[in-house]
């Protein structure tokens, strides 16, 4: 898997981990060391909090059934009754279990046609995705210069990777 991805970093990496039968994490571990770094389910509500401050984001989530994308600012969460709960004031909110988050991966790729796409991935414990932050975009399709830098701060803060 690993000489597949690093000739083909660009597919959709859900379809690799259900054609080979692994976990979602297995596959994004696969991917050649300069597209991937990962930090402990610990930083989870630190990495929320950082990128409520970027901007407008996507938020996806990605099931067997749908990929649903939402673009907006991510509003500051909280925890209480056994969930982070995130704060009204943008077309993204909800409830997350961010107790059961075990890993974030920051992915920096190519995919599909794009020249760059940047992720922060939140990984449950059996190594699915709970959801993805990605990067904003600006007219042209190109990631946004200010988020891009927030991103490899955040990943370098909370992976110790530059």
């Amino acid at each position: 898997m690993r000489e597949r991805l690093a000739a083909e970093p660009n597919g959709v990496l859900e379809a690799v981990a259900a054609e080979t039968g692994v976990s979602l994490l297995a596959v994004t571990e696969c991917l050649p060391d300069a597209f991937r770094a990962f930090a402990p389910g610990e930083t989870a509500e630190a990495a929320m909090l950082d990128m409520a401050d970027w901007g407008t984001v996507t938020v996806l989530v990605h099931s067997a059934d749908l990929v649903l994308e939402c673009k907006g600012s991510l509003p500051r969460g909280q925890f209480g009754r056994g969930f982070y709960n995130l704060a009204g004031g943008s077309p993204i909110g909800g409830h997350i279990r961010l107790d059961r988050c075990r890993t974030v991966g920051f992915v920096r790729r190519p995919f599909m046609g794009s020249a760059d796409s940047a992720s922060v991935v939140f990984f449950n414990g059996d190594g699915e995705a709970m959801f993805k932050v990605f990067v904003g975009r600006d007219a042209a399709r190109q990631l946004l210069p200010d988020q891009v830098e927030r991103f490899e701060a955040l990943k370098a803060r909370l992976c110790g990777a530059p």
